[in-house]
């Protein structure tokens, strides 16, 4: 436009010079070139808005702070209105769903919502670890019990939120990956009054072996929780039963054992009033009287 210009400043100068006076026609001093130029200029302004509106459009910006979990489109791809370009999950917090074996759930005051009564039980702590990468675990909390028992496993699912899970300050080793499996451990109730044994004492999950009189005696017992480690008895033993901790193998009822630790004067007195014992009931058989 600045060339159409100076045209036209030249074109007035030399009908000025060669004109005789006379007015010079608009197509003389090339005003409708200039106009011209001017369209062109505004037509490629336009143009340049609008490269510059679709450049901006370019730029995919997400509502929240998050990470990209599934890319579906690479550079240079052409893409149309409505096409799924990726997708993406926020960052403020996780959630993991738990299965809750159905012999824990009385063991532990899940959170429920009641129309009546609004929000009962307990918001429990959980600790998550794993070792996919070192070992690394995580805090979090139980926020609410999903509604319907699972059709394929059978079992209730609860949720469990950890908060900021992508903070240095928060993973410890590495931050936790999506579909990452992780081991969990929910704090229950406290129980009273329990009789808690080693899991390894119980044999085929069913009976025990205590010692009773320098005699193995096998005890059915009846199991209220269990895990690797440890053992809630409901039933089958009272406080003050001497269980067997050793590993035995093909063993009946009846055999007489000696509990290691205890001295022998001990053990033969014991013998020894055992002795006197089934004196006496021999002689009350007999109707005499020692």
């Amino acid at each position: 436009m600045l060339e159409e210009k100076a045209r036209v400043e030249q074109a007035e100068a030399d009908w000025q010079r060669l004109g005789n006076g006379k007015k010079a026609s608009a197509l003389v001093l090339r005003k409708p070139q200039l106009e011209a130029a001017k369209a062109q200029v505004l037509s490629a302004q336009a143009k340049l808005d609008k490269a510059n509106l679709s450049l901006d459009r370019t730029k995919i910006i997400a509502p929240y702070a998050g990470r990209v979990l599934k890319k579906q489109v690479d550079i240079g791809q052409v893409v149309s209105n409505n096409s799924q370009l990726a997708t993406i999950f926020a960052i403020d917090y996780v959630e993991i769903r738990l299965p809750i074996k159905n012999k824990d759930l009385a063991l532990i005051n899940l959170p429920e919502e009641y129309r009546d009564i609004g929000e009962q039980g307990t918001k429990n702590n959980v600790k998550l670890t794993s070792d996919l990468m070192g070992e690394q675990s995580w805090k979090g909390k139980i926020i609410r019990t999903e509604s319907a028992i699972d059709e394929l496993s059978q079992q209730l699912y609860v949720v469990a939120q950890i908060n900021h899970p992508y903070n240095a300050t928060t993973s410890k080793g590495s931050p936790i990956k999506i579909g990452q499996y992780v081991t969990a451990e929910i704090t229950g109730k406290e129980l009273r009054d329990s009789l808690v044994i080693p899991s390894s004492s119980i044999y085929q999950g069913s009976y025990v072996y205590i010692v009773e009189n320098g005699l193995l005696i096998r005890k059915e017992v009846v199991l209220g929780w269990q895990n690797g480690k440890q053992s809630i008895v409901e039933s089958g033993l009272v406080i003050g039963d001497e269980l067997v901790l050793t590993s035995l193998g093909q063993v009946s009822s009846g055999t007489p054992v000696a509990i290691d630790g205890k001295s022998p004067r001990k053990r033969n007195k014991e013998a020894g009033g055992k002795q006197k014992r089934m004196a006496k009931m021999k002689a009350a058989k007999e109707g005499k009287s020692l």
